[in-house]
């Protein structure tokens, strides 16, 4: 009997072609009734048209179905995929560089951690519940694959509230970055061997090692280390050309081992990188600031041609993606076993972290599921830099858990970044300013009286 794949914010174009292209190759998921759903009717007809197009093009069996009732794409679904971003570019993105930025708190991504993140975990959280209320009624045993950012706020908030639903956080930082490193180092990425745990965005390769001639492996970090020092390292840029790797390079000189999210990205999670009064920084590791709003930009205007594109092609060039969704759902179909690097709630897995986090490490994929390995020996000093994330994380999830405003605050007065910039009384009226702007794209509950 074939699979149902639901894919909730599948006017994502192009992720959905990513993630639906990824499943199309695997001859188990090959046949499988792909429902598509999404709130813009024109977003999810280009989508289905795309899905359509490559199933053709590949000469398989799946099929297509549209929805634009949540519940209704989701009756019966073996995986849930998810990929949306509530309030999108415009208003709420903008709303969350402009403001924090008329108090002098830069920001480059927004959208994990940080006020802004804390206001898009706010906003998304809810949305995500009313995603596992459906599944619970019409879909209890399928597998949700989260692709939606906060990830970490985001999986540890569904875990809290929805225990028996089988989550896992999926992200491409793991991966991505042991590619750019072979690229410093001169190396097949297929010659690598490492091992990395932590948080989502904050998780560091524990064993980082490359095959030799002889088919032994050795540690790389000491030429990680030595490139470094002597000024031949970061050469590659990863996805983007506007920020070399200077940040994560200079926190593996002092804190020892290398970090798997982005320069741009964790330059805004710890105090360090971007100071208002001290400019020279961001020169020095050259820090894109507002660097999501400009790729928001890009993207849109690239859509037009791309969709166009799309459109008259006859027929599209299906390519595998570094997404482990569709390795995933092959795993648990057929039994196959795969490791892949997932965000579960922390049942263990790291014992030095809180119980209940979102914590990523290696798992093992097969037909019963995604099974968690246990990591525990992360360095104490970067459990420690883990843990100034995990106080906003726990801090925002407990807002949204008991419905308590006083715990925005928190959060925010806890943000390793927003603290470093400005005084309890700034980060209180910004907080205020920030939620009576994003209006209704807040839960109710958050309009309560404006405390003083």
């Amino acid at each position: 009997m074939a699979i149902k794949i639901a894919f909730i914010g599948a006017g994502s174009t192009i992720f959905m072609r990513n993630i639906i292209g990824d499943v199309l190759h695997h001859p188990a998921l090959s046949d499988a009734m792909i429902a598509l759903m999404d709130i813009d009717a024109t977003r999810l007809e280009e989508s289905a048209l795309v899905a359509n197009k490559m199933i053709a093009s590949m000469g398989v069996a799946a099929r297509v179905a549209t929805f634009t009732d949540q519940r209704a794409a989701l009756e019966g679904a073996d995986f849930v995929v998810v990929a949306f971003q509530i309030g999108g570019y415009r208003p709420c993105t903008v709303t969350d560089f402009d403001i924090p930025k008329s108090y002098g708190l830069d920001q480059t991504i927004a959208d994990t951690l940080g006020i802004g993140g804390i206001m898009r975990g706010l906003r998304t959280v809810p949305h995500l519940w009313s995603v596992c209320e459906d599944m619970m009624a019409v879909c209890p045993q399928a597998t949700l694959l989260q692709y939606v950012n906060p990830m970490a706020i985001n999986t540890w908030a569904i875990g809290a509230r929805y225990p028996k639903i089988k989550q896992v956080g999926l992200c491409h930082s793991v991966q991505g970055t042991a590619e750019e490193l072979a690229r410093d180092l001169g190396i097949a990425a297929s010659d690598l061997r490492y091992r990395a745990g932590g948080i989502n965005h904050m998780a560091f390769y524990l064993e980082f090692e490359g095959r030799q001639k002889d088919g032994s492996y050795r540690d790389l970090y000491p030429a990680l280390k030595a490139g470094y020092d002597e000024g031949r390292f970061p050469t590659a840029t990863g996805a983007n050309d506007r920020c070399p790797n200077f940040v994560r390079y200079e926190v593996m000189k002092h804190f020892g081992l290398f970090v798997t999210e982005s320069s741009e990205h964790f330059a805004e999670y710890v105090p360090w990188f971007i100071k208002s009064h001290r400019p020279d920084l961001i020169e020095q590791f050259q820090i894109p600031l507002d660097e999501y709003p400009l790729r928001c930009e890009e993207q849109i205007a690239d859509w037009v041609a791309q969709a166009e594109a799309l459109r008259q092609a006859p027929t599209l060039e299906v390519a595998k993606s570094h997404e482990y969704a569709a390795i995933i759902m092959n795993a648990i179909t057929t039994g196959t076993p795969s490791v892949i690097y997932g965000n579960l709630p922390n049942r263990g897995q790291i014992p030095q972290l809180p119980l209940g986090a979102a914590v990523e490490v290696p798992c093992l994929v097969d037909a019963s599921g995604i099974q968690p390995t246990v990591v525990n020996d992360i360095p104490p000093q970067l459990v420690a830099m883990m843990r100034s994330n995990i106080n906003v994380q726990e801090l925002t999830v407990q807002a949204l858990l008991t419905e308590n405003r006083d715990h925005i605050y928190h959060a925010a007065m806890m943000d390793p970044r927003t603290a470093a910039e400005l005084d309890l009384r700034q980060i209180r009226k910004l907080v205020d300013e920030l939620l009576v702007a994003h209006g209704d794209w807040m839960p109710g509950w958050v309009s309560g009286k404006v405390a003083t």
